[in-house]
């Protein structure tokens, strides 16, 4: 905790964006959200977007293992608060899961392949150069010890009839439980990269499964006539040569993770994808995410909320093609669909999954490893009604950076500054829109935070709002008993400059009941009265409401709300 003249800096957590539909909200420098919602024929669509600039310098788009293994069982948001110390991400659940944990489809990180490709589905690729790929992947692998070159089917999956299987600690600790199987113990090969020829040397030769994988090394496991190869021509102190060719050729791409089916290819809907699929997956309407990418190489991520009646319907995989071409990509491929489909930022939910969220497999996230700013309250407005006297200005840092933060005033000269050198981790400072104990101009303020980390490497952010002391101490009456065609007191409050003010009320569901003509009062004490009038003329059901009081001029816009309850009269 740091003191800096009497505000004080902690370590407090970050708000994030409301999932609710409006204008484009930024998250990342350059990265936005938006909750688009549709009336269709079927019902409401709700589509959470993600746009972002194409991958490169702090922002990468990588897949992200559940628990960082193969076999995981953690949800989307837990998954990023575990990254959150390293890295702030966005993103949505990857690919589909089999029983035991396992993506259906590849995982490829950081160059390393973790998990084989599905060859009869889409994998989405990642290159050095931030485009995306949309293949059928399929996995030609060999291992050569002292016989000839033999196939090498899988990578972290259990073989099956005579097949062979390469096992990395992306897996566990330990080979999984077996009996029937050949497993030789390699150690020397710290990386799985795809194209490259491999060589590890025999620690040890074991049969049955709960072998031991080396940090450094990889266990060989074999069924049938491959665990006879293997027996006979790999002894403990051989070198074993391994090759984990992708074809077609993905050795530019960095990270790749599975999914399906192909959405997009040159800026048009596939409406007949060649992904293997049940039709009934494709042609079902409910919760599905994607991933795309524009001609201008910038990134579209996409979760589909469904299965709620009244809220979201979802949509099939041939809609979600049509959304992603109005998204304007020209290619794109989908990921998981139904209950775990889903949509989070930094370890909060922006979709609204209709029965919570569940865990997932893998999931697909823009990585951000650059200094974040937290979204501001809108409006500050210290008047003393305890309702946005103070703001929380915050930041995270990933690694130790010299930092930089100043809140400048809308005379563009600087309020408050955090200068030196910081180590990984968050921190935030209390301000109470007063200088010197005095109040503050009214306006724009930015809070503007910089940062070069130990690598060298700069990045900035910057958040808005507003110090507006236009609207204070609003106050409901408690009981309004409706007497329909007479009018009732409503609410008091003040106000200290000419401002046009709009009366909102919402009713038990939060949907606007009635809004009251607007009018622009001279400044001082205001009072408002309602006739519990609906907007159709009808007496409102009782229940408890919610008055909004906005207020809106050449400061800004303020808004204040208070709850009543209405009864019959």
């Amino acid at each position: 905790m740091l003191a800096l003249g009497g505000i004080v800096l902690t370590g407090a957590a970050i708000a994030a964006a409301p999932a609710l539909p409006g204008a484009p909200v930024q998250l990342l420098p350059g990265v936005t959200f938006e909750r688009q919602v549709t009336l269709t024929a079927h019902g409401p669509v709700a589509l959470n977007v993600i746009v972002a600039p194409r991958p490169g310098g702090l922002l990468a788009l990588e897949p992200a293992l559940s628990n960082d293994l193969i076999p995981g069982t953690e949800t989307l948001t837990s998954i990023q608060r575990r990254l959150s110390p390293t890295a702030t991400t966005v993103g949505v659940a990857g690919d589909f899961a089999v029983a035991d944990g396992r993506p259906v489809g590849i995982v490829l990180r950081a160059g390393s392949l973790l998990h084989t490709p599905l060859a009869t589905r889409v994998s989405i690729g990642i290159d050095a150069a931030g485009d995306l790929r949309a293949d059928q992947v399929q996995l030609l692998g060999t291992w050569q010890a002292s016989g000839p070159r033999r196939a090498l089917s899988l990578v972290n999956r259990a073989p099956t009839g005579n097949q062979l299987s390469v096992f990395t600690p992306a897996w566990g600790p330990t080979t999984p439980s077996a009996s029937g199987t050949v497993e030789v113990v390699l150690q020397g090969v710290p990386r799985t990269p795809p194209g490259s020829e491999l060589t590890g040397t025999i620690a040890t030769v074991t049969n049955g499964g709960g072998s031991v994988i080396p940090p450094d090394g990889v266990v060989l496991v074999a069924r049938g006539s491959s665990a006879a190869n293997l027996t006979a021509e790999a002894k403990p102190g051989q070198p074993v040569k391994l090759r984990l060719i992708l074809k077609p050729d993905w050795s530019q791409v960095v990270d790749g993770i599975g999914g399906g089916p192909l959405l997009v290819r040159g800026g048009v809907a596939d409406f007949r994808p060649q992904d293997i699929f049940p039709s009934a997956d494709l042609l079902a309407r409910g919760p599905r995410s994607a991933v795309g990418q524009r001609a201008d190489g910038s990134l579209v991520l996409v979760a589909v909320d469904g299965g709620r009646l009244g809220t979201s319907v979802g949509m099939t995989s041939f809609e979600l093609a049509q959304a992603m071409v109005r998204q304007g990509c020209v290619l794109a491929a989908g990921l998981a669909s139904g209950p775990q489909a889903g949509m989070a930022f930094d370890g909060t939910l922006l979709s609204q999954p209709a029965r919570g969220e569940l865990p997932i497999t893998d999931a697909l996230l823009l990585v951000y490893r650059g200094v974040y700013v937290a979204p501001l309250q809108p409006v500050l407005s210290p008047d003393g009604d305890r309702v946005a006297d103070t703001i929380r200005l915050s930041y995270k840092t990933i690694s130790t950076a010299q930092v930089t933060a100043t809140l400048t005033g809308p005379d563009g000269v600087v309020r408050l500054t955090d200068q030196g050198a910081r180590v990984a981790q968050r921190y935030s400072l209390i301000w109470n829109g007063l200088t010197q104990g005095a109040p503050d101009s009214e306006g724009t303020y930015r809070w503007t935070v910089t940062a070069t980390d130990d690598q060298s490497r700069p990045s900035s952010m910057e958040r808005t709002f507003t110090l507006n002391r236009t609207l204070a101490r609003l106050k409901a009456a408690g009981v309004l008993r409706t007497n329909p065609g007479t009018p009732q007191p409503l609410a008091a409050f003040d106000t200290t400059r000419a401002a046009r003010i709009v009366t909102t009320i919402l009713s038990p569901l939060g949907v606007p009941a009635a809004t009251l003509p607007a009018t622009s009062p001279a400044p001082g004490q205001q009072a408002i009265t309602w006739d519990g009038k609906d907007v159709n003329g009808t007496a409102v059901p009782p229940g408890r409401y919610t008055v909004s009081v906005t207020a809106t001029n050449d400061v800004g816009t303020v808004t204040r709300t208070a709850t009543l309850v209405v009864r019959r009269a």
